[in-house]
């Protein structure tokens, strides 16, 4: 199997996510948005505040396992796996950067 190379700021994302949601904040532009599960989260205090909904609901990782490019977007692929209903299951990360920080993440099944 070959070694998957994220872009730094994505790599610096999947690391954040498995700590807290200032470290997962901190990937992020000021004005950066979060699509997931049919809500947008807009800005640095509401993604946050997703990031700290999602891990006291839930105890997941994310195994990203491949990487694409389209219009501008890194998309990522990854398994997750967690004490969720359906786990584990694959869900793709589109990334869009800016200045070395994301500026919008839409996560899909």
């Amino acid at each position: 199997m070959t070694t998957l190379h994220l872009p730094e700021p994505i790599a610096a994302y999947f690391s954040a996510d498995r700590q807290n949601p200032d470290a997962l904040a901190r990937c992020f532009t000021a004005q950066a948005t979060v699509k997931d599960e049919g809500r947008t989260h807009t800005g640095l205090d509401a993604i946050r505040a997703w990031k700290a909904a999602a891990s006291t609901q839930y105890a997941y990782t994310t195994e990203p396992f491949a990487l694409d490019q389209d219009s501008g977007h890194h998309i990522v692929s990854g398994r997750v796996t967690g004490n969720f209903p359906g786990s584990p299951v694959n869900l793709r990360y589109r990334f869009r950067l800016e200045r070395g920080l994301i500026a919008s993440l839409e996560i899909t099944a």
